[in-house]
């Protein structure tokens, strides 16, 4: 027989009080469960099931390496060559954007979208800067629209070195790769909302693609639901010597960029920092991976980015869309914005035998899974409001949404959670109504939302209450100079 050393005896007593705790939690989750709510079980979506694991690895490998092999595609690169430089790159993004189309009959509306960038200190004499745009239209709510974006352009050292060779092939050829191979799974599907699928240029420059297509949409008045902007997905091994295929994270930014003097006062004395509509669709895209993506556990980092650096979705937040970025767990800075070098036998630089095709397609079938999701689903609720101060019941009342865009809707769930907890806890379907009670919850001690549920079970993401959460503008409200 084995003696257990002390410090295993000192584990396993921290083992045992661990799960004393959590069964301590989990009957009293329980009792609250059953008290407050006659919750339905989650509808399991055979579909998304499929979708989740549809993206082939080794159709990412290959689009990884096309793009390597164009050399550089630094923004500032070659364009009239068919073989080196961000023009070709580009050029070969769209082809394969419309192979798509051409295969699922003209599904996806595929075309450049550009501006001239000058005078900025990374671009400082005119450039155009090109990303390439594939639209699936949505059959019945083509103005609601989800967004999956990888970057297209690369770098070395020197941000201003545009002709030596910069692979990229993690950052970000796999977000790009991630992103066709999403486009060939969901374009054998018909959504109710509209999915981008986006090649954004100019990343490393400052963001530019991404601004040049957040002002864009704002011109146009697309109701963004979510970005999710794809930066590094195939890395698995860490420059702290961890390799982990199993973790990915999601960065979601707390207190939305455009709130106002006044709605940051209201949300002082209602909360809303950690809810807002970029925190409450990284919860979503948890809940898909939790449910439909095999060995793969999401983390929420309540972050806008890695710690002072930035990626393609902050263009979105900063008009206030809800966007986030999902990446691998364990980042190599050795293969990031390097020369291409050995240096005291540490080799550098971004090439493709550090990328795994395996994990980026795991990644890729989240996205897939979530932008299915996001897009079966109805809208989700505007003008959502809560009351029950000084009550022994809190109620929740929102607008309808529009029911000649969302003709599959069933009705409404309300959702709420602990205020420490991470992930929404309890639920409770009220029905297609657009007020409800929830009988001895107190408003004082929970978190509260509100989703929109289909007739098969697609949910939105859960909407909480006022202008802290919000999805989608409020058809009803005041202008905000007057809030």
């Amino acid at each position: 027989m084995t003696t257990a050393t002390l410090p295993t005896l000192q584990r396993q007593t921290r083992m045992l009080k661990t799960t004393t705790f959590a069964l301590a939690t989990s009957v009293l989750s329980s009792v609250a469960f059953t008290a407050h709510a006659n919750t339905e079980e989650f509808t399991d979506q055979a579909a998304l099931h499929t979708i989740a694991t549809a993206p082939q690895a080794s159709h990412i490998q290959k689009d990884i390496q096309t793009l390597v092999n164009f050399g550089t595609r630094h923004t500032l690169s070659e364009t009239e060559s068919e073989t080196r430089g961000i023009g070709a790159a580009r050029r070969w993004i769209k082809a394969e954007f419309e192979k798509i189309s051409a295969e699922c009959g003209g599904c996806l509306d595929v075309y450049y979208q550009s501006e001239t960038i000058s005078d900025e200190a990374r671009i400082p004499d005119p450039v155009d800067v090109v990303s390439v745009i594939a639209i699936q239209r949505g059959q019945t709510d083509p103005g609601r629209y989800v967004i999956m974006s990888g970057d297209i352009d690369s770098r070395v050292s020197d941000v201003m070195d545009f002709t030596s060779d910069s692979p990229g092939a993690n950052d970000n050829a796999s977000g790009v790769a991630g992103t066709l191979e999403a486009a060939r799974v969901l374009s054998q599907y018909k959504f109710n909302g509209s999915i981008v699928y986006a090649a954004l240029a100019g990343e490393e420059q400052g963001l530019f693609g991404g601004k040049i297509m957040a002002d864009a949409a704002q011109k146009e008045g697309w109701r963004i639901v979510g970005v999710l902007n794809n930066d590094m997905i195939g890395n698995i091994e860490g420059v702290n010597g961890v390799i982990n295929n199993t973790t990915a994270r999601i960065f979601a930014e707390g207190t939305r960029m455009q709130e106002t003097e006044d709605e940051a006062r209201l949300r002082r004395f209602t909360g809303g920092e950690v809810d807002s509509p970029s925190r409450n669709l990284a919860r979503y895209i948890d809940w898909i991976a939790d449910r439909y993506v095999p060995n793969l556990d999401t983390m929420v980092i309540y972050r806008l980015d890695r710690f002072r650096r930035g990626g393609h979705h902050r263009p979105f937040n900063d008009l206030g869309y809800p966007g986030i970025r999902i990446m691998e767990t364990n980042e190599h800075y050795d293969r990031q914005h390097q020369d291409l070098r050995t240096e005291n036998g540490v080799t550098y630089g971004d090439t493709i035998d550090g990328v795994d095709f395996d994990y980026a397609a795991k990644l890729t079938g989240l996205n897939a899974a979530s932008l299915a999701s996001l897009s079966w689903a109805p809208s989700p609720p505007t003008g959502v409001r809560i009351s029950g101060a000084v009550k022994p019941s809190t109620t929740l009342n929102w607008n309808a949404v529009d029911a000649a865009t969302n003709p599959h809707l069933k009705g409404y769930k309300i959702y709420w959670r602990l205020t420490d907890a991470p992930q929404w806890q309890f639920s409770k379907f009220v029905g297609n109504v657009t007020e409800a009670m929830l009988e001895n919850v107190v408003i004082d001690n929970y978190f509260f939302g509100v989703a929109s549920v289909s007739e098969d079970g697609y949910e939105s993401p859960v909407v909480f209450p006022g202008a802290a959460g919000a999805f989608l503008p409020d058809p009803y409200a005041e202008p905000s100079s007057k809030r």
